[in-house]
């Protein structure tokens, strides 16, 4: 929104900036005696000529004035207080032309639901350093034709303000204007200041106080810019919009409302910076309608009702926000309503802290989620949430719920010191990847009812009962968990239930390190139980699991079954605790006959080399790498070729080094790369594991080797990807366990040459020193693949990739400015290759998404089309200035 200065509310004037002489205004004056001077000051507008200055003696002046001329009213210099009280139920002050200026004076109505100051339709006003006490200050534009119903005022002003809204356009326009700036607004009723219509006001260092209504309303399609407000005891709420009313609210303090502090209605809209919501009497900030906030370091504190409300269609993006103590929810949202939070906080809520129904959309990113007596994070009906690398603790029941029919994607997040960790109940399935769930006094992941959900590298430490959870009804896959220190079994699969776990690892398990249920199944692949209090596996009556390399040590009984059982073991290594590998001696140790099994992993997907090296000739840049790529798999295509002729095999490593800065595509040619090494049967299932020096470094003596051999193993078959492997040999030395993971894996890839690929990664620089921190690393890393950074061009085409995956299509001025922006940013610590242009894409589709959302009838090539208006501000701000 445009701030409003001096020149909006001097509508029809010219300013006067040649530069030549002004003459001063000509100055009437206003006294109780003396010649030259007037006794009231009606009588002293009339006779001013327009421009002219009233001073005014100091005084109680009992009267209603009208301006309708271009004047200003001030006390006489050194003069006492000037007091103009109107003389009847209507305004102190009417204004009805532009270019006027009330300075220093205390205005006041009568009572009554009259204004004490009202600007009309065309006028404009300055009122500075005055008190106006008793009444409105209303500033009323011309008719608003786009707001439609909206342009309705607030039902309690209904019959009192709006009597001329729909009045005729006056000469020179219908826009009104205001500059209230270093004023106190005292006692009114209904509202403090009230803007209406296509009026626009700029509210600056002002007092608004004891308001028996709401403290600001604005409606029709005004426009409020609003700084530094001290907004106290109103009855009503603090501010309110209404139409298609848009509001800047900075460094303001909204405290003690008696209802909503800040309220959007309609197809409002406000940005809000720097601004604080306190203590009021229904919720802190509440979006209705369609309208939209945007909100940056602003706090909410002590609402007796909710902190922040969003439903309707309405949207909210907040950066930087914190709620606290709210009665109620911290943030909630119904209907089809929208909320987008970065780095915010949501602390010590009355019931669930975020809760998210009907169909709304919900994301959560960098944000923490403290103290509740019920959930941290809770969706029901078909809502969608995303939260990444958020923490959620002291939650008195469960930290994060998916329940209905809902769905989450919860990635890299922190759930600690609550009842449960995570609880999904949702058939329509949900994902949790890369997080940490520690000190639950319960269960730390549990998938109940019919929920279905994918587990990928989740680390769950010392719940109070079972680590993970699968309930009778539940579908759940887990790919290379870890659950430590549980007090009772590390993963428990109840009756019924058929999970996929691949790479688990439990560790110190109280009970079990896996419990069976009775009937219940699976497959699990390539797991790793450690130290478990009872028997490592129980496998319940009825029960026919699969497990094929599965690994036990140092439990108190490696396998323990019900009647009826029907455990099926393949390839399981008896030198990790005494599961027989055969599966004949199994059957024969549980008393059943085990099903036949396949040598294979599940669910290989076939795949030939023609098609995998297009696939990698699509990649955006890399021509380098495409090229070395290329190159190695048609060498490996010759070695395969060899050893099929009978032929002996050339020396040949295909472990490799990765060199290159964050978003340079390491990841996705890595695993390109496996999938080659598949399609040219070299390589048994081609899959990608990927793994940090957090999953592979121990936190005490004699826990990494077997840390890393889990990780090792979980990828045998495929390619372990070491991301900042560098920082396995990092630059203090010491004693660091990074050394022994490094031993580790020196010795695996001996042992295990022809069953995995190796790949490590990390920035240029550090990579030498990864390199030659273990002579064994160098004679099996002798290929360093460098990963360019990507250029503007190559920028920009990654956003059309991903603009035609998703159905959109750039502009060619779009396209022209986009490169551009690209080209001029600062490629500093946070430029991130790909990934930044993956995030403009998707910050472009957010503009555009709030941009045709006020189209009336938005057509086809309307909701494809990525314009100038969509690019990305993230980048404009990151861009370098020229000199």
């Amino acid at each position: 929104m445009a701030n409003i200065d001096r020149r909006d509310t001097v509508t029809g004037s010219a300013a006067a900036s040649s530069g030549t002489a002004v003459a001063a205004p000509p100055v009437v004056r206003v006294a109780a005696k003396g010649r030259g001077t007037y006794r009231r000051i009606a009588d002293a507008v009339r006779a001013a000529p327009p421009g002219a200055t009233v001073l005014i003696a100091s005084g109680h002046y009992t009267e209603s004035l009208v301006l309708e001329r271009s004047v200003t009213l001030r006390p006489e210099p050194g003069a006492g207080d000037v007091v103009l009280t109107a003389t009847d139920a209507g305004p102190a002050v009417t204004v009805r032309v532009a270019d006027c200026a009330v300075r220093g004076i205390t205005v006041q109505s009568t009572g009554g639901d009259a204004p004490s100051v009202s600007v009309g339709p065309g006028a404009g006003l300055v009122l500075a350093e005055c008190v106006v006490l008793g009444g409105r200050v209303e500033v009323r534009g011309g008719p608003d034709r786009l707001a439609g119903d909206g342009d309705s005022t607030d039902p309690d002003l209904d019959s009192h303000t709006d009597a001329d809204s729909d009045a005729p356009p006056v000469a020179g326009g219908t826009t009104s204007a205001l500059l209230l700036t270093g004023t106190r607004l005292r006692g009114s009723r209904l509202a403090g200041l009230h803007v209406s219509g296509d009026a626009r006001a700029r509210v600056q260092d002002v007092e608004v106080e004891a308001v028996e209504g709401t403290g600001i309303v604005a409606s029709g399609s005004a426009r409020v810019d609003v700084i530094r407000l001290r907004l106290n005891a109103t009855s009503g709420s603090g501010i309110r919009l209404r139409g298609r009313a848009v509001l800047r609210l900075t460094d303001s303090t909204l405290h003690g409302c008696g209802r909503v502090g800040l309220l959007l209605e309609d197809a409002s809209s406000a940005a809000a910076s720097e601004s604080r919501v306190s203590a009021p009497g229904a919720a802190g900030i509440r979006l209705g309608g369609s309208a939209r906030a945007e909100l940056t370091d602003c706090r909410i504190l002590d609402a007796a009702a909710a902190g922040l409300v969003v439903e309707g269609s309405a949207r909210v993006v907040a950066h930087g926000c914190a709620v606290r103590r709210s009665a109620t929810n911290g943030v909630l949202l119904a209907d089809a309503a929208g909320a987008d939070l970065t780095d915010c906080r949501v602390l010590d809520s009355g019931f669930g802290a975020v809760h998210a129904a009907g169909t709304t959309v919900l994301r959560l990113s960098d944000c923490r989620i403290q103290g509740t007596p019920e959930h941290g994070v809770h969706t029901v009906d078909t809502a969608r949430a995303e939260l990444v690398d958020c923490a959620v603790s002291a939650a008195a029941m469960t930290g994060i719920v998916v329940a209905g029919r809902s769905s989450a994607i919860v990635t890299g997040c922190l759930v600690a010191d609550s009842a449960t960790g995570i609880g999904i109940g949702s058939p329509t399935g949900s994902r949790v990847e890369r997080c940490t769930v520690r000190a639950t006094a319960r269960t730390g992941i549990e998938i109940t009812g019919e929920g279905v959900a994918e587990l990928a590298g989740n680390r769950i430490i010392g719940a109070g009962a079972a680590g993970v959870v699968l309930d009778a009804g539940s579908r759940a896959e887990s790919v290379g968990d870890t659950i430590e220190d549980c007090t009772g079994s590390g993963l428990v699969v109840w009756t019924g239930a058929r999970p996929t776990v691949t790479g688990l690892r439990v560790e110190r398990a109280g009970k079990n390190g896996v419990y069976v249920g009775e009937q219940a199944g699976g497959t699990y692949t390539s797991c790793d139980v450690v130290g478990a209090g009872y028997s490592a596996l129980h496998i319940g009556g009825g029960a026919d699991p699969l497990f094929r390399r599965c690994r036990i040590r140092d439990c108190t009984n490696d396998v323990s079954t019900d009647a009826d059982a029907a455990p099926v073991f393949d390839d399981c290594d008896p030198a990790m605790g005494g599961i027989p590998a055969p599966r004949a001696a199994v059957a024969a140790q549980v008393g059943s006959t085990a099903a036949p099994v396949a040598d294979e992993l599940p669910d290989v997907v076939e795949e030939n080399l023609p098609d995998l090296l297009a696939e990698l000739g699509e990649l955006v840049g890399l021509e380098g790498v495409k090229r070395d790529v290329a190159s190695m798999a048609k060498l490996m295509q010759t070695v395969r070729l060899r050893i099929e002729a009978g032929l002996p095999a050339p020396p040949l490593s295909r472990h490799l080094v990765f060199a290159g800065n964050p978003g340079t595509g390491k990841t996705t040619v890595a695993r390109l790369y496996g999938r080659l090494l598949k399609a040219l049967g070299l390589l048994s299932h081609g899959h990608l594991i990927e793994v940090d020096r957090s999953a592979l470094v121990g936190e005490y003596v004699g826990h990494t080797g077997p840390k890393t051999a889990a990780a090792f193993n979980r990828a045998l078959g495929g390619v372990l990807f070491i991301d900042e492997a560098y920082s396995l040999s990092p630059l203090t030395g010491g004693n660091d366990f990074g050394a022994e993971a490094i031993a580790t894996l020196v010795k695996l890839m001996e042992d295990h040459r022809d069953d995995i690929v190796v790949i490590a990664a990390g920035y240029p620089g550090d990579m030498d020193r990864f390199v030659a921190s273990n002579p064994g690393l160098a004679s099996r890393f002798t290929r360093t693949l460098l990963f360019e950074d990507y250029d503007a061009d190559q920028l920009v085409a990654i956003v059309e990739h991903q603009a035609e995956r998703h159905r959109y299509e750039l502009s060619p001025a779009a396209r022209t400015d986009l490169l551009a922006l690209f080209a001029g940013m600062t490629r500093g610590d946070s430029f991130g290759n790909g990934r930044s242009a993956r995030q403009a894409f998707q910050e472009m589709t957010e503009r555009q998404a709030g941009r045709v959302a006020e189209l009336d009838d938005p057509t086809a090539a309307q909701l494809i089309a990525l314009e100038i208006a969509d690019l990305p501000q993230s980048l404009a701000g990151a861009a370098t200035t020229p000199s």
